[in-house]
C-alpha cells in the first residue's frame, strides 16, 4: 500500500524547484579563411553579424512567395540580357527596338557611306577591344592558394572553396562577398574569339598597300574601361562580354557584309568567319553565362542589366568610325 506519510515543507520546495539547467550558448557564426599552399599556415577568423542567420531564414521564407518574373527570366539570365539589349535598338535594327535614330550609325546600313580609311580605324579599335577582353580572360589565372569559407548556423554547416581572387571583404557592411573572376577557364577558347581573325585581316589590308592606323580614342577608352571592370565589377564585365561577342555574331555580320559590298568588292573578312557551327558556339557560351548568373542575387543581375546602355555607347563610338 502506498505511503501516505506527509512530505515536509522543505522537501516539497526542493521538488518544485526548477532544475539547474543552463541554456546552450548561441551558435557561433564565423567565417574561416584557410589559405593553403601559402608560405604561412594560418587561419583568420572574421566575425560576421548575427543578423546574417536571420537573413538566411527570411530568404528561405520569402523565396516561397510568388514574385513577378523579369522579361526572359524563365529561360535564363542570358535571355534577360538579350531582352534589354533588343530594346536599345531602333525599329529598323530590331522589331523589339524602342530607340529613336539619333546617330549616323543607327541609320539603316544601306544608307551608310563608309570609307576604307574609316573601316580600318574601326577594325584597329575593335582589335584592341578584343585583345583586351581576351587577354583579361586568358592571362589572369587563379592563384595557387584558395579560400575556404565556412558558414555555421544552428542546424547546419556549409563549406565552400573558392580561389582567393574571387573573395573580397566589404568593410562597410562587414560581410564577405564572393566575386566571379573573368579568368575562369570556362570562358577560354569558346570559339568566339576575334583577336587572331582581326590580325589576319589587318595583315591583308597592309599587303594591299594600306597604312594601318594606331588605335584611336574610342578603342583606347573602351579597353581601359574593360580592364577597370574586370578588377572590381564582375557583373558589369559580364554584360560587356555578352554584348561584344553576341552583337558581333548577329548585327555585326550583317554590317560587315554590307560594308564589303560597298568598298571591298564583296570580300569576306576573317573577322566575320568562325571555325565550327556558330549557333552551337553561341549556345555553349549561353549555357556557361547562365550557370555563372545562377549564383547572383537579383540586385547583382539588375546591376548587370543596367550596364547594357554603357556597352552600347562604347561599341557605338567604335562603330561610328566606319563613317569617319
Amino acid at each position: 500500500m502506498a505511503s501516505l506519510t506527509p512530505i515536509s515543507h522543505s522537501h516539497s520546495h526542493s521538488l518544485l524547484k526548477r532544475p539547474n539547467v543552463r541554456p546552450p550558448p548561441p551558435p557561433s557564426f564565423f567565417s574561416s579563411f584557410i589559405l593553403k599552399d601559402f608560405p604561412y599556415s594560418k587561419t583568420l577568423s572574421l566575425k560576421l553579424p548575427r543578423m546574417l542567420t536571420r537573413n538566411v531564414v527570411v530568404s528561405a521564407t520569402t523565396a516561397e512567395k510568388p514574385r513577378k518574373r523579369y522579361p526572359g527570366e524563365a529561360k535564363g539570365f542570358v535571355e534577360e540580357m538579350r531582352f534589354v539589349a533588343m530594346k536599345l535598338h531602333t525599329k529598323e535594327q530590331a522589331k523589339e527596338g524602342e530607340k529613336e535614330v539619333k546617330q549616323p550609325e543607327e541609320r539603316p546600313v544601306q544608307r551608310w557611306e563608309p570609307s576604307v580609311d574609316g573601316y580600318l580605324k574601326f577594325l584597329v579599335d575593335s582589335k584592341l577591344v578584343y585583345d583586351t577582353l581576351e587577354g583579361i580572360i586568358d592571362k589572369a589565372p587563379f592563384p595557387s592558394c584558395g579560400v575556404t569559407v565556412v558558414l555555421l548556423s544552428a542546424k547546419s554547416s556549409f563549406f565552400f572553396r573558392f580561389p582567393a581572387s574571387v573573395v573580397r571583404s566589404n568593410e562597410k557592411n562587414k560581410v564577405i562577398s564572393l566575386m566571379w573572376s573573368a579568368s575562369d577557364a570556362e570562358f577560354r577558347d569558346t570559339g568566339l574569339e576575334r583577336s587572331e581573325k582581326l590580325a589576319k585581316d589587318l595583315q591583308w589590308f597592309k599587303e594591299q598597300g594600306y597604312t594601318i592606323p594606331e588605335p584611336s580614342s574610342p578603342g583606347v577608352t573602351y579597353a581601359e574601361y574593360l580592364k577597370e571592370l574586370s578588377e572590381k565589377d564582375p557583373q558589369a564585365f559580364i554584360c560587356h562580354f555578352y554584348n561584344i561577342y553576341f552583337a558581333h555574331s548577329a548585327g555585326g555580320r550583317m554590317i560587315g557584309k554590307k560594308v564589303a559590298e560597298k568598298i571591298l568588292d564583296k570580300k569576306e573578312l576573317e573577322f566575320y568567319k568562325w571555325d565550327g557551327d556558330l549557333s552551337q558556339l553561341l549556345q555553349n557560351v549561353r549555357d556557361k553565362l547562365n550557370k555563372v548568373a545562377e549564383s547572383w542575387t537579383r540586385e547583382e543581375k539588375n546591376h548587370c542589366l543596367e550596364e547594357t546602355e554603357k556597352s552600347f555607347k562604347y561599341s557605338g563610338d567604335i562603330l561610328r568610325l566606319i563613317l569617319s
